[in-house]
């Protein structure tokens, strides 16, 4: 399994980027044998089809993904197989899958849980009652309800409560329900955020979000990266949930199939399902990925801003002659107007094997006057510190 995944993962990483199957197989694999990004970039080009930093990056963080939702679905299978409930279709479903939330549902009605309402209502033996309302077959379910009173269930309308909530629990785990959830949240979820009650004062600095709403799609990245800042510091409330109307009545569409008074026990079923479970669910869900996208839209921001800033000339607008050392190959010599446009460039040859001092003494001098050169920039490599000696020998006609 593992050959079949990591060929896949080179499948999926290269169709998600763009970027050829073999390239992303050689950085895959030099990653792996622990090449650093920097050194792959610069040092296996050929490997790699000329990939640069960011390309690499990308690759490396998808096939971690995949590496974690492979360990993931090792879990699963693990899990299921110890209850005895792993079919091969349920296990060629949960392999060929690489979606982690589409993962998480196929896994959800097997996932160990917690003493829930429906846990309870099962030990109370009103498992086959809620299968009778979920067949929406029967006409009277409230009469059907009095065959499961008994010590743990005192009336009727106890019994038809625990089959609601066991209901409510089978929907929360439907694919469909959640996949119907998802769709709202994406269209139509609205952020809202309010001051925590007694914070007024103590969270000032987030007075903008005391009594905030916006849609989630339109909502700027700083603005949702503040709000979750104010909830996470205490300050404030955030909510991100779509209209729950339009949900309802689209899961009513879907689950019920009849009328009159099974259809009333489905629609509170649904109701509760919604609000109790499937929304929590899906709203963690969908502010992780929300976050997901803010985080990078932030730091994409602030890269930029940061790539502004070192473009910036450090000295201001001068007039600069710039020196690349080096001994054998020579120091590559450039002349830059105050706009940073070239000017001048040649190569001279002041150190070993040429040793031609006096000759790029003359050259540098010669510049300094013809440019108006304002300040001389040397290259921090290969013979920079010869280079920098020679220079400061040089007496100029102008101040440099």
């Amino acid at each position: 399994m593992e050959i079949a995944s990591k060929t896949k993962h080179v499948e999926l990483i290269a169709a998600e980027l763009n970027i050829n199957s073999r390239g992303v197989a050689n950085t895959i694999k030099l990653l792996d044998e622990g090449a650093t990004i920097p050194f792959i970039s610069r040092y296996r080009k050929e490997m790699t089809g000329n990939l640069d930093e960011t390309q690499i990056t990308a690759i490396r963080d998808l096939s971690v993904k995949y590496v974690e939702l492979d360990k993931r679905k090792a879990t699963i299978l693990s899990t299921i197989e110890e209850q005895g409930k792993l079919t091969d279709e349920l296990r060629s479903r949960i392999i060929s899958c690489y979606n982690a939330n589409e993962l998480e549902d196929i896994y959800l009605p097997y996932k160990p849980k917690r003493r829930t309402k429906a846990t309870i209502a099962k030990e109370k033996g009103l498992e086959p009652l809620a299968l009778l309302i979920f067949k929406q077959q029967e006409r009277n379910i409230h009469a059907k309800a009095e065959a499961f009173i008994n010590d743990k269930v005192a009336d009727a309308d106890e019994a038809l409560a625990g089959a609601r909530d066991i209901i409510a629990e089978w929907i929360s785990e439907d694919e469909k329900a959640r996949n119907i959830a998802r769709k709202h949240f994406r269209k139509s979820a609205i952020i809202k955020s309010k001051v925590v009650k007694g914070k007024e004062t103590e969270g000032i600095k987030y007075s903008d979000y005391f009594n905030w709403e916006e849609d989630a799609k339109r909502c700027a990245s700083h603005r949702f990266l503040a709000m979750q800042r104010g909830q996470d510091e205490g300050f404030l409330r955030v909510s991100i949930t779509p209209p729950a109307e339009p949900v309802i009545e689209e899961l009513e569409h879907v689950f019920i199939r009849s009328n009159g008074e099974v259809a009333d026990q489905m629609k509170q079923a649904i109701a509760d399902s919604y609000k109790r479970l499937i929304e929590p669910s899906i709203e963690n869900e969908f502010t992780a990925t929300l976050k997901e996208k803010a985080d990078d839209e932030a730091i994409r921001v602030f890269a930029e801003n940061l790539r502004q800033l070192l473009l910036s000339p450090p000295l201001g607008q001068k007039s600069v002659l710039a020196i690349d050392p080096g001994y054998r190959t020579g120091c590559k010599v450039v002349c830059l107007d105050p706009q940073g446009n070239l000017l001048h460039n040649e190569t001279i040859f002041p150190h070993p094997p040429q040793s031609e001092q006096g000759k790029a003494m003359s050259k540098i001098s010669a510049l300094v006057d013809t440019y108006k050169v304002e300040a001389i920039a040397i290259g921090n490599g290969t013979a920079s510190r010869e280079t920098e000696a020679l220079i400061k020998r040089i007496r100029f006609n102008r101040d440099v």
